[in-house]
């Protein structure tokens, strides 16, 4: 693995868990609001975790990669 590619796979990588973060934490607030409850630092810990396994997840291959020439 090249350092060129290792770059490109931790910004293609990097971006997808971030996207995820945002995804699990507006999940997580929907259903704390439902409850009318919302404990903020769980909603983080549960996005965190979803950005965690993205990370993980993206060391099996990103599609964006398998594009490159």
């Amino acid at each position: 693995m090249t350092k060129e590619f290792f770059i490109m796979w931790l910004k293609a990588a990097g971006i997808r868990a971030l996207k995820t973060f945002a995804q699990a934490a507006v999940a997580a607030v929907s259903v704390s609001a439902a409850l009318d409850e919302i404990d903020w630092l769980r909603i983080l810990s549960v996005a965190a975790v979803a950005a965690v396994c993205s990370m993980l997840t993206s060391v099996a291959g990103l599609p964006e990669l398998d594009r490159l020439p």
